[in-house]
């Protein structure tokens, strides 16, 4: 079950209503069998692996637990360490057999080829347990949580269970941590209109992004990405700008969406996303970017490998560490250990160049505090991350490189009728996708100012709700849906 499919408008509100209907003792009753049906709709053998990572980290928090209570200090920390050590395995491990296991295994087998060796070894077809990586990182979250002291073992194996597979955000994130949401599952949550209202208008931009703008977008991207050897110049430039927009909103419609549903019954998720494409550095654009992921390599992988305290070299080490095993995460090709590699590249130049960067603005007397300057640093920022967005889409090393060929192909008339109509859609839905994204850049710069929802609540009821209904009808009249049209996967539901 997708957010932007039929089933997923029927589910939401019979969930939600019943939720505010019975009694609270059993509402996370309610709340994890719905997720696991929710998750099921899917495949429902894949519950299983979810049910699997579940129990293993439920058990290493029971485990650190009593470790905790022996009384010989040195014994209990390398217990405690054991268990952790254990549980991170044992996920790791799943994961790696699912995501990574055909990854590597071809690549050894191509390495031993060059030098004349044949290895037979199994292969391992099963489909990619959706959300898998996401899940598994929520959960192995706790077991640091816990080792950490940072909270207390959850003694309800079904309320734990209920933490792991909560269906806002379960397929796609945010990678919520146990110390943010798991308590939540002991709030009574009361129906309040501002709330829920609230929860809605989240939703309903989410959406927005997704039926108007990403899935319009995915268009013209599929188009060109899928035949890279018959597009160049700005055609190929023009698809990578508009991936650039479609993954964007597409991530950030689901991260909205799951926020907005939580928010309707009372649970309080972090935000994803930070106007990142406004962005004045790379770092910059990772504080603002896929938040809750950052948050987690920076908190369960940078620091604990020495983050910035040991000296430039392992400084820069620890970041391409971090970046490389991020590109990995996004997927099991060479195509995102580039993009990760990529990243992380920018940011150690970026930090190697920083004084050079400095005396210069300081010998020509450059302005850093202007708008212009500013602007510069935006529009820099912007093309690397576009760059690097290549490597992400392409199917292929291969594509990518054909896609980067191509496009220093000189294309007079970029813009024509003609060669619009030849990258998969008309000049009208063209414009409508130009107009979708200065929407979003136009509600990114007013929510850089402040809260939208809490501006648009002080408005006037009549503004209010011609805005609503003016969200509501884009949608359905130029929404991408219907008769002929399959709802579009969430791009990052993949990983």
């Amino acid at each position: 079950m997708i957010f932007n499919s039929i089933s997923f408008l029927i589910f939401f509100p019979v969930v939600t209503i019943i939720y505010f209907l019975i009694p609270f003792k059993i509402r996370w009753v309610w709340l994890l069998g719905t997720s696991y049906y929710f998750y099921m709709c899917w495949s429902p053998k894949y519950a299983l692996v979810l049910g699997f990572s579940t129990i293993v980290t439920y058990l290493s928090g029971v485990l650190i637990e009593n470790a905790d209570k022996i009384s010989d200090e040195k014994k209990s920390i390398m217990i405690k360490k054991i268990w952790v050590f254990m549980s991170f395995m044992i996920n790791l491990g799943v994961l790696f057999l699912f995501k990574y296991y055909n990854f590597f295994n071809f690549n050894i087998k191509r390495v031993f080829s060059l030098f004349n060796i044949t290895i037979a070894t199994p292969t391992f077809d099963f489909l990619l347990p959706v959300g898998i990586s996401f899940y598994t990182f929520k959960a192995l979250s706790y077991t640091m949580d816990v080792y950490r002291g940072d909270v207390k073992v959850e003694k309800n194996l079904g309320k734990y269970a209920l933490f792991v597979s909560f269906f806002p955000q379960l397929v796609a994130g945010p990678i919520e941590k146990s110390k943010n949401l798991l308590h939540q599952f002991n709030e009574k949550h009361y129906f309040d209109y501002d709330r829920v209202k609230n929860g809605l208008l989240l939703m309903l931009w989410g959406f927005f992004q997704k039926l108007f703008v990403a899935d319009r977008l995915a268009v013209l991207v599929n188009t060109v990405y899928n035949d890279p050897g018959n597009y160049k110049g700005f055609q190929t430039i023009i698809a990578t700008v508009f991936f650039t927009f479609q993954i964007y909103c597409d991530f950030s419609s689901y991260s909205d969406i799951a926020i907005g549903a939580a928010e309707v019954m009372g649970f309080r998720l972090k935000y994803n996303f930070k106007q990142p494409y406004f962005s004045r550095s790379i770092k910059d654009f990772w504080r603002r970017w896929h938040i809750s992921l950052s948050a987690w390599f920076k908190d369960y992988l940078y620091i604990p490998l020495g983050g910035n305290r040991c000296g430039k070299l392992r400084t820069y080490t620890n970041v391409m560490i971090v970046f490389l095993l991020s590109g990995l995460w996004h997927g099991a090709a060479i195509n995102f250990i580039i993009w990760g590699i990529l990243h992380g590249t920018y940011q150690v130049l970026g930090d190697i160049f920083k004084p050079m960067k400095m005396k210069l603005t300081s010998i020509f007397k450059v302005r850093t505090e202007v708008f212009s300057y500013k602007l510069l640093q935006v529009l820099v920022t912007f093309v690397l991350v576009n760059f690097a967005w290549i490597f992400f889409r392409a199917d292929s090393f291969n594509t990518a490189k054909i896609m980067i060929r191509n496009m220093t192909f000189f294309n007079p008339l970029p813009l024509s009728v003609d060669s619009v109509s030849k990258l998969g859609m008309d000049s009208k839905d063209f414009l409508i996708s130009i107009l979708g994204i200065a929407i979003v850049l136009t509600i990114n710069v007013m929510q850089a100012k402040g809260s939208l929802r809490s501006k648009l609540a002080e408005q006037n009821t009549v503004f209010r709700w011609s805005v609503y209904f003016s969200c509501i009808i884009f949608i359905l009249v130029f929404g991408v849906y219907g008769e002929g049209y399959n709802p579009q996967q969430f791009i990052y539901s993949q990983f």
